[in-house]
C-alpha cells in the first residue's frame, strides 16, 4: 500500500505535461510511472489540470491629508522612557528597576514594546508600557525604547543615558557573608 501511495504522490509531483502511465507489476501492485514499461501493458493516466491561486497584492488606503512619509514613518506622535533619572544615579542594589514607556496614541494591534539595552534588544517583548530590567551591572548604561512587530522595529524613542548605583561588595553597610558550614561525614 506504501510504495502506491508514494508513487501517486511521486506522480502527483510531476509537471502538468508530464504524460503518466498505469501498470500492473509481476507482484500485483499497481504502480504508476512518467514512462511506459517494456513488455507490459500500461494504459496512460488523464489528470485533471492542477489548482492554481493568484497571488494578491494587499492594497494600500488612499491618504486624504497628502503626508504619507510621516505617518508610515512614525506612526506614534509620543514614544518615550518615563522614571529614569536626569542628573543623578539611578539607585538599584541589586540592579533590578521598572521604566515607564509613555506613548501616545495608544499601541496598535500587533505591536510590542521592547527595551534596547546599551544598543541590544533587552527582555522580551510586551505590550504593557511598564517594562522591567534585573541584574543591571553599575555604571554608565543607555537605554531606549522601541515598537516592534515580530522582528521588525517599527519606531523607537531617544536614547537616554543614565547611571546605576549598586552597593560595592567591600561596602561596610553590606551585610557578611557567611560561607556555610561544612557538614560532618558520618564514620565508616
Amino acid at each position: 500500500m506504501r510504495p502506491l501511495l508514494a508513487c501517486l504522490l511521486l506522480a502527483l509531483a510531476l509537471p502538468a505535461s508530464a504524460q503518466i502511465y498505469k501498470y500492473i507489476d509481476a507482484n500485483g501492485n499497481t504502480v504508476f510511472t512518467n514512462q511506459p514499461p517494456d513488455g507490459a501493458a500500461a494504459e496512460s493516466v488523464n489528470l485533471p489540470p492542477t489548482n492554481t491561486v493568484e497571488m494578491q497584492t494587499p492594497s494600500i488606503p488612499a491618504d486624504t491629508s497628502g503626508d504619507t512619509s510621516a505617518q508610515s514613518a512614525a506612526p506614534y506622535s509620543v514614544l518615550s522612557l518615563t522614571g529614569i533619572p536626569d542628573d543623578e544615579a539611578m539607585r538599584a542594589n541589586n540592579g533590578t528597576f521598572v521604566v515607564g514607556v509613555n506613548i501616545q496614541p495608544r499601541l496598535q494591534p500587533g505591536h510590542q514594546l521592547r527595551l534596547i539595552l546599551d544598543g541590544e534588544p533587552y527582555g522580551q517583548a510586551s505590550n504593557v508600557p511598564s517594562l522591567q530590567l534585573t541584574n543591571v551591572e553599575r555604571g554608565e548604561h543607555s537605554l531606549a525604547v522601541a515598537v516592534v512587530l515580530g522582528d521588525r522595529i517599527i519606531q523607537q524613542s531617544a536614547t537616554e543615558t543614565f547611571t546605576v548605583q549598586r552597593i560595592s561588595v567591600n561596602s561596610p553597610a553590606r551585610p557578611p557573608v557567611t560561607p556555610p558550614r561544612p557538614t560532618p561525614r558520618p564514620a565508616n
